[in-house]
């Protein structure tokens, strides 16, 4: 099938794809080694605690080997990777502050717009450091905290400590361990009890730098009653040599909480993206994943949930758009330990030019989980006979008291489809357009499309006739 008689295009990444010469940026070597992860430390005045996780973090790293069961990464020599790159400015509260290439680049994006319009607070990282973050004055009265992970790690060091890579610990696979090492820049979030953010929190991640990685760590507590939707969105533009993306999500979800976790990834497509995000929820609590991954040469992402406690919930609903040059491994994990826990999984993948797109699910349901539910639906749509889709799903279910339901489908577009539209009086390059918009609309609608304007750029599928 050609790409006209499919009737959609890869997303457009075009303008996406702009950079800037990155002039008295500072940068540490390429490669990993102790006097690097020290080097980093030192550039971050970590206290003493955080200094030593960092090397602990290296020597679990150096132990440790590469994931052998999901897409070839061979092509990711981290000795070709510089692992913190500072722009030459400190983070700023206003946005006439910061310096024109970096504020151009967010413009371009859509952030300011966004903020303007719809969005209660913004951090705005390039590379390796925040270089922008405010917050509305009436989310601060609330008690809410949103700041950067280097001054929560001044200002609510206890706080961090208790929380920071306890959901993920740098044992948990090799790239974990890489994160705990270099980790910079990222996101804290911190909701008191009973508080409900009427509009969305956002952070957005643009690495600019060739050869680089980012490795930012986002944390975020929402206590007992507290409600928060938190928006995340992230590019880069092409280079001919690979780049790194190894951050890390931790999520706390307190009793009869609700938070809503909304990303966007949309990397270009030299990017491995090695990203780890898990969240836990204690009694009562809601969580709610919603991730369209567009962007990236090589993707392994699967958010997990942990349904701690009795009656709580998650639902995870996905998109993924696997191009040309693209093999994106994605899916979710949950497992289910409290009474009358329920997890609901639906996802769909778009694959075209030889695009492959795998997803992955494994939902564990312990011995002590009475009247636990789960229900998994995954659906991918091949455009021509290039393209490849999988489905791996793992059910591991430990008691009786339990029901299980799991639905996967994998096709083409129908030609008996095709002809009842032109039946209709509609072409057949529409008819296609309609039957894709038509498959992708029940995850993309799902998308926050009416907070983040940048996001109508970042995930919208082109439709196009002859």
């Amino acid at each position: 099938m050609s790409d006209s008689k499919a009737g959609v295009k890869d997303v457009d990444l075009s303008i996406y794809d702009f950079r800037y010469e990155e002039k008295d940026f500072y940068r540490v070597d390429e490669g990993l080694t102790e006097d690097i992860v020290r080097q980093i430390s030192k550039e971050k005045k970590d206290p003493e605690w955080m200094a030593d996780f960092r090397l602990e973090s290296l020597e679990t790293y150096r132990k440790m080997d590469i994931p052998e069961w999901g897409p070839d990464i061979s092509g990711l020599n981290m000795d070709d990777i510089v692992t913190y790159v500072r722009p030459n400015t400190e983070m700023k509260a206003k946005w006439s502050d910061v310096p024109d290439d970096i504020k151009n680049t967010f413009e371009r994006l859509g952030i300011p717009d966004a903020e303007r319009k719809s969005l209660a607070g913004v951090g705005a990282q390039y590379d390796s450091e925040l270089v922008y973050h405010n917050v509305k004055e009436e989310v601060k009265e609330q008690g809410v905290v949103y700041t950067d992970m280097e001054s929560a790690l001044t200002n609510y060091e206890d706080m961090v400590r208790e929380h920071f890579m306890k959901l993920v610990p740098p044992t948990d696979h090799k790239f974990a361990a890489l994160h705990g090492a270099v980790w910079s820049g990222g996101s804290f979030v911190y909701v008191p009890p009973g508080v409900s953010v009427e509009i969305p929190l956002q952070s957005y991640f643009r690495l600019n730098a060739p050869g680089a990685g980012q490795f930012e760590h986002t944390l975020i507590i929402v206590s007992e009653g507290a409600d928060l939707h938190f928006i995340e969105g992230c590019s880069a533009p092409k280079y001919n040599v690979a780049n790194l993306h190894a951050g890390c999500v931790e999520l706390y979800v307190g009793k009869n909480a609700h938070l809503r976790y909304s990303t966007i990834e949309n990397w270009s497509k030299n990017m491995y993206n090695l990203n780890t995000k898990r969240a836990i929820c204690e009694e009562g609590a809601l969580m709610e994943w919603v991730s369209g991954s567009f962007g990236s040469h090589v993707s392994y992402l699967y958010p997990m949930t942990i349904l701690k406690g009795d009656n709580s919930h998650v639902e995870f609903t996905g998109i993924t758009f696997a191009g040309k040059g693209q093999n994106l491994d994605t899916g979710s994990k949950v497992i289910q330990i409290g009474k009358n826990t329920s997890s609901a999984i639906d996802t769909k993948s778009i694959s075209k030019d030889g695009g492959i797109s795998t997803f992955r699910s494994a939902v564990t349901i312990m011995p002590d989980a009475d009247n636990a539910k789960t229900s998994i639906s995954c659906a991918s749509l091949m455009l021509d006979d290039r393209s490849r889709s999988d489905t791996v799903p793992a059910l591991d279910i430990r008691t009786q008291d339990a029901d299980v339901g799991h639905e996967a489908k994998i096709g083409r577009i129908s030609d008996d489809a095709i002809f009842y539209l032109m039946s209709r009086g509609i072409s057949e390059n529409e008819a296609r357009a309609m039957i894709v918009s038509g498959f992708a609309n029940p995850v993309s609608k799902e998308l926050p499309l009416e907070y983040a304007v940048e996001m109508n750029n970042l995930i919208h599928l082109e439709m196009e006739g002859n």
